[in-house]
């Protein structure tokens, strides 16, 4: 009895429990992408950045990270293409 008693204590423990906020994979993949396309970094993204890193040639993320996260916010805009027209 004492163990089924144990066992849902443990249960109810875990299921009231709030979930703790764990970085994953695709959120440090998604800044590293943004850091390589020149931009927007976030300042989630540089701090994800400054825990994991980026990957070599990445274009230098900090000039682009928010003022607020302790980096220079005079960055050059981000490069926009015009699509071209294709001529059969």
């Amino acid at each position: 009895m004492r163990s089924v008693v144990a066992l849902a204590v443990g249960v109810l423990t875990l299921a009231v429990a709030p979930g703790a906020m764990a970085d994953s994979y695709f959120e440090v993949e998604h800044a590293r992408a943004n850091a390589r396309a020149g931009g927007p970094v976030s300042e989630r993204d540089a701090e994800l950045l400054d825990r994991y890193g980026a990957l070599s040639g990445t274009p230098d993320w900090r000039a682009r990270a928010p003022a607020p996260y302790g980096y220079r916010s005079d960055a050059p805009p981000r490069k926009v293409y015009k699509k071209s027209k294709r001529r059969d």
